[in-house]
């Protein structure tokens, strides 16, 4: 009988030790939670898109309590999820509205196709073979694996290329992410304007595989009162920070190529 009662001694006191040890070390080993952080984590969305350029809303909650991010760094939460993070922050923002844009204007009847192909296949696969159907090497592929990612249904493959809604996009990036030659791209809703191509070649070259192609020939640079388009390795790329949207870039194009 004592040795029962002192096995019940030594285990219980062993077991108080071994608690007490284990509170003195959760109270030293304590990961401090920025209350800012929680608060902000709090008003994301948490849909993990990406689409603010962190790895999800974790992460953007983090950078922006750092101030590392700004207030309004989440595409797809609206001015209320801005307005409740700017309160945390003690700083007044409202929602930058994203939305994304093709890059190519190569439709059936203006981008014609080296070969036919029937099956189903993604774009990243179909670059394997001969770098596509299309003529045009940087263009739109068609295959919708930007559609496929959509969680608004906001893309659809129109004539031959995928054509965004923007009513129903998001901005949130995902189809930018799925495209494997990279002419998706997400700009600010305010900004109309976009370079609808995505060819670096030369004016010729563009011309024989793509009658709306770009051509390299600078007259949206040249007269872009705000200087806000520069032409860099054949393609006009637009500064948004800069465009005040006048349009007159749009007029001088003799293709037509700015959306």
């Amino acid at each position: 009988m004592d040795g029962i009662l002192l096995a019940v001694i030594v285990i219980g006191g062993t077991g108080l030790l071994i608690g007490a040890l284990l509170g003195i070390a959760g109270k030293i080993l304590e990961v401090k939670v920025d209350e800012k952080e929680e608060a902000i984590r709090e008003a994301l969305p948490g849909n993990n898109c990406g689409g603010c350029g962190y790895a999800g809303c974790d992460d953007l909650a983090k950078a922006i309590a750092e101030g590392k991010a700004p207030v309004n760094a989440c595409p797809v939460g609206g001015e209320v999820m801005v307005k409740a993070i700017g309160e945390v922050m003690g700083v007044d923002a409202k929602a930058v509205k994203l939305r994304a844009v093709i890059k190519c204007s190569g439709t059936c009847d203006k981008a014609p196709d080296k070969f036919n192909y029937n099956g189903n296949m993604s774009c990243r696969e179909a670059m394997y073979i001969s770098g596509g159907a299309k003529m045009c090497t940087y263009g739109c592929l068609g295959l919708g694996s930007c559609a496929e990612v959509c969680d608004k249904d906001a893309i659809s493959i129109v004539d031959g290329i995928a054509s965004v809604d923007k009513d129903k996009c998001m901005g949130c990036g995902k189809c930018a992410k799925a495209c494997p030659r990279g002419i998706i791209e997400i700009i600010p809703e305010i900004n109309e304007q976009y370079v609808g191509c995505s060819s670096h070649d030369t004016g010729k070259v563009v011309k024989s595989v793509c009658s709306v192609g770009c051509i390299g020939c600078k007259l949206c640079e040249k007269n872009c009162p705000a200087e806000a388009i520069t032409v860099e390795n054949n393609l006009p790329v637009i500064d948004y920070d800069k465009c005040v949207v006048c349009g007159i870039c749009k007029e001088k194009c003799p293709v037509k190529c700015i959306k």
